[in-house]
């Protein structure tokens, strides 16, 4: 196991050169193949019996996928990775692998816009209940437990950055034998480990953190090879939705840089949050390293957090003054970037709740990328200066 709390630990296994590599390249080689083919008539045989794991088609088993599933597993500490086309592919593949029609989820409240939605429209198709709960508050999480199939966490939140003592609400899961889902894109294997804190199944929107770069959209799912076996043969073979051997050698490429581009996004976000909480301008900033100390298992904190302007301040004129922070959804790339709260709430897909997803009208979602602190913060004070005279 790897001590999740040395980001050079992780360094150490996603850097160091694969000696299995073809041809010793450093750098190892994208497979894009559809199929591969058989010597034998028997060999084709023990491959479709399982006696032997080899790939037969690039939608169940690629080596290129496999290199990256391989590797996010180590950084997890899992026994096995699932790697998927987008993070809702691994959350609907997941969730569906688990749960049937008349069952019930806890979840906690202010999930992944979408993860909520997908709960909220094919889930209430399904039948399926959902419990939102309070994640910071163990006893109302004690008292949803009882009866629900799984617990579906995401720490820290969406929008608000909510964090949890993960460990003990896994622990409390435990108690009732419900499987623990948890969405770790936002602090990434660098500064949190669930896994190591009891959690069964850790998902990650691919997208952001360990590709880096914007320009890949993937998830992937690890935890014991019991459970991603059941995931393997329950839901991913039907839903579809693989991920591609090219985007998994981009994604082996940002795991290279993870554990050095966590430390660059950490040390920028929180100077700026800082800073943003001493204005007169903002009312609140919502960072989980603000308070006076983060939960149990939580490392250190991303790039990604929001804040909430007091009343009066032209939010429109915020957003368009700005320069380097780009109008933008998604996060995790080098890229600074910025969502209004008062836009997303504008969006046409159903359910969609301000309350659900913590999101106030005055509030500003900002991705602290890798331009420079002070180049950043220049940006956001002049854009501020036209806001309030606005």
């Amino acid at each position: 196991m790897i001590n999740g709390s040395d980001p050079l630990d992780l360094a150490s296994l996603v850097v160091a050169h694969d000696e299995a590599n073809a041809f010793e390249a450093v750098v190892p080689p994208i497979v894009q193949t559809s199929l591969f083919t058989f010597s034998s008539y028997d060999e084709m045989v023990s491959s479709y019996r399982g006696e032997i794991v080899r790939p037969i088609y690039t939608r169940g088993l690629n080596p290129t996928v496999r290199h990256f599933e391989e590797m996010l597993a180590r950084l997890e500490g899992g026994e096995d990775a699932l790697g998927f086309a987008s993070g809702m592919a691994a959350i609907s593949s997941t969730v569906l692998s688990f749960v049937e029609p008349g069952d019930r989820i806890v979840a906690v409240r202010h999930v992944y816009p979408d993860a909520f939605r997908l709960f909220g429209t094919l889930m209430k198709r399904m039948r399926i209940e959902v419990t939102y709960v309070d994640g910071r508050d163990e006893e109302e999480v004690a008292r949803a437990l009882p009866g629900a199939k799984l617990f579906y966490m995401e720490s820290p939140t969406s929008w608000v950055m909510e964090a949890h003592d993960v460990g003990a609400l896994a622990a409390l899961a435990k108690r009732h034998g419900i499987i623990t889902v948890i969405d770790n894109s936002w602090a990434s294997p660098v500064f949190q480990r669930p896994l190591t804190l009891g959690v069964d199944l850790v998902l990650h929107s691919a997208s952001k953190y360990l590709g880096g770069h914007s320009d890949v959209v993937a998830g992937i799912v690890t935890g014991s090879k019991v459970l991603i076996d059941r995931i393997r043969a329950e839901a991913y073979p039907y839903l579809g939705g693989k991920l591609s051997p090219f985007d998994a050698w981009l994604l082996i490429r940002g795991l290279r840089t993870l554990p050095i581009r966590m430390k660059a996004h950490e040390a920028s976000a929180l100077t700026i949050a800082q800073r943003l909480q001493d204005l007169d301008v903002v009312e609140k900033v919502c960072h989980p390293a603000l308070a006076n100390r983060l939960p149990p298992g939580l490392t250190g904190s991303s790039g990604l957090f929001s804040f909430i302007f007091r009343e009066g301040i032209d939010v429109r004129a915020f957003a368009d003054h700005l320069k380097l922070f780009k109008l933008g959804v998604s996060w995790g790339g080098h890229e600074s970037l910025i969502v209004p709260g008062e836009v997303v709430l504008q969006q046409k897909a159903q359910p969609n709740s301000a309350h659900a997803f913590g999101i106030d009208t005055r509030s500003v979602r900002l991705h602290i990328g890798l331009e420079g602190t002070e180049a950043l913060w220049s940006d956001l004070e002049a854009a501020l200066a036209v806001a309030t005279r606005a």
